[in-house]
């Protein structure tokens, strides 16, 4: 399992790439990065709907109620255009602390 920290840092990210290939509801959420991780990251309601909120307050996504085929009504969230903006930045940031990580496992430092 991933530390807590690590995990809440990543969230945002793995939310709005996900949602990126696609709108989705929560427990697929869960279960899209559970089954990413390979059960290494397992998210709970608790931990996903907070984000989602938070991130629905930015403007990064969109939510809409809908019935399923078992006429059972979900929320489904999509990613808004402040979201693909946002993904990038994400991209961008996460690319430079693996950089930074690679080269300091690769080379003596100080």
């Amino acid at each position: 399992m991933l530390r807590k920290e690590l995990v809440a840092a990543s969230a945002e990210p793995l939310i709005l790439s996900l949602l990126s290939h696609g709108e989705s509801y929560g427990y697929a959420i869960i279960q899209e990065i559970k089954s990413r991780s390979e059960n290494r990251m397992e998210w709970t309601d608790g931990m996903l709907y907070p984000v989602l909120h938070r991130l629905e307050r930015k403007g990064q996504i969109v939510s809409r109620w809908s019935e399923s085929e078992s006429g059972r009504k979900r929320k489904y969230y999509a990613l808004a255009q402040d979201g693909k903006k946002a993904l990038q930045e994400h991209c961008a940031d996460w690319a430079m602390v693996l950089s930074v990580l690679a080269g300091l496992t690769k080379e003596p430092h100080v």
